[in-house]
């Protein structure tokens, strides 16, 4: 990962790199990252993480996202409140059938225009799935009329507590954690841009889980590191 200007940092990319990966895999605030690296002897002030963070966040989430394998044919669509300065926004959310975290939007609306919006961005990014799963939310009906890629799709609706709908429901807690650090999120353009870098990190780390042997959990956790 380069700048895209001439390189104009004190420090080398991999210290960049690590920092930015601290504060979204972690909830960690700025301080606490700035405390972290400076027990490793690297000084530097969180209002220099803020701005690492602001810069190559979405370089970083791009490059992730490129180098992800195929995901699975199977959708979970969901939607969450959110408190953006005070206004209330709706994170609207899709994962395949192993819980990876396709993408993520922040909304202003709940209604059939925002749904469209996050159908079209999840199939300009993605292979037209099998199967789509979602809640008892009118607007997806309407959004998937609207578009002709999506009309062979079977998709069903299903209640939000229902055991199929498990593994997007399970994917809101990262997201409810990182804004109970934060204190809410102040700003929206920052908020789905955290996000984004955020959620392409959770799936790196995804097979992390102690559901696996020692020995997989370790390769898996390697692997993660060195992507």
């Amino acid at each position: 990962m380069t700048d895209a200007k001439p390189y104009r940092h004190r420090f080398p990319m991999i210290i960049i790199q690590h920092a930015v990966w601290l504060y979204h895999r972690f909830p960690l605030s700025y301080r606490d990252v700035q405390e972290l690296l400076h027990q490793r002897g690297i000084q530097v002030s969180h209002e220099t993480l803020r701005e690492w963070c602001m810069k190559f966040g979405s370089l970083f989430a791009e490059g992730l996202r490129q180098r992800e394998p195929r995901r699975g044919f199977r959708w979970y669509l969901d939607e969450v409140c959110t408190t953006v300065d005070g206004v209330r926004h709706w994170l609207w959310r899709a994962v395949d059938e192993h819980g990876f975290v396709l993408d993520i939007l922040l909304q202003r609306h709940r209604d059939t225009e925002a749904a469209k919006t996050f159908l079209t961005r999840l199939v300009g990014g993605y292979d037209i799935p099998e199967v789509i799963h979602m809640d008892q939310l009118q607007s997806y009906g309407a959004a998937i009329r609207d578009l002709p890629s999506l009309h062979g799709v079977d998709h069903q609706q299903v209640l939000s507590t229902a055991r199929c709908n498990n593994v997007i429901e399970q994917s809101h807690r990262s997201t409810r954690r990182q804004e109970r650090q934060q204190q809410g999120f102040k700003r929206k353009k920052r908020a789905q841009e955290f996000l984004r870098l955020h959620a392409r990190i959770v799936n790196l780390h995804h097979h992390a889980r102690t559901s696996v042997s020692t020995s997989i959990r370790r390769s898996n956790q390697k692997q993660a590191f060195q992507t």
